[in-house]
């Protein structure tokens, strides 16, 4: 195993673990299923979702994952490189 391989597995396996503390700390989106359906969908808060806590949670969501793809791509190239 070359170093690029041990550096590269365990950035996969931090962000991977930033990915789920991530996903863990966001509300589920069945609290909003009631309101909804009652006419509380148009409420103050409902209408400032890009400023709050959990819409920012989605929002890094999206980028960690991204990260995490790419860096798995990479470690695979680096580790069928040196298979081959």
């Amino acid at each position: 195993m070359s170093t690029w391989e041990i550096i590269l597995g365990i950035a996969v396996i931090l962000v991977s673990l930033f990915i789920i503390v991530v996903i863990l700390l966001q509300q589920g989106h069945r609290a909003g299923i009631t309101g909804a359906i009652s006419g509380g969908a148009d409420t103050f808060l409902s209408k400032n979702k890009a400023r709050t806590f959990d819409a920012t949670l989605a929002r890094f969501t999206k980028y960690i994952a991204i990260v995490f793809f790419i860096l798995a791509l990479i470690a695979n190239a680096i580790s069928l490189k040196g298979k081959v």
